[in-house]
């Protein structure tokens, strides 16, 4: 398991690497690097898959701009981060605290 403050501090240790994906969805949602910066070191862990292949992932929920909640998604690998992607979550697929994902009717 992984805790927040670890991850926080291999973000200020400057022990990230960013994928191609993460620029691509960057750029696309016109998110800003500061604001994956204050996501990470204000938010907190909501979702761990210890099993994800390359990496173990974590999902954080931080609070950006006008105190909107976004998500990012990244990898741990050995002493290292890997941003796999951000994103400003919807209530259409999640439950008002943003932490809970909303039952798929499809299922």
């Amino acid at each position: 398991m992984y805790d927040i403050e670890s991850i926080q501090a291999l973000y200020e240790n400057h022990a990230v690497e960013y994928s191609q994906h993460f620029r691509i969805r960057m750029k696309e949602r016109k998110i800003k690097f500061s604001d994956v910066k204050l996501a990470i070191q204000g938010g907190e862990i909501i979702a761990q898959d210890l099993q994800d292949i390359p990496n173990p992932s974590i999902l954080v929920l931080g609070y950006v701009r006008d105190n909107e909640p976004m998500h990012v998604a990244i990898g741990v690998g050995d002493a290292k981060l890997v941003l796999i992607t951000a994103y400003f979550p919807t209530l259409a697929l999640w439950e008002a605290d943003y932490k809970t994902r909303k039952a798929a009717d499809w299922i």
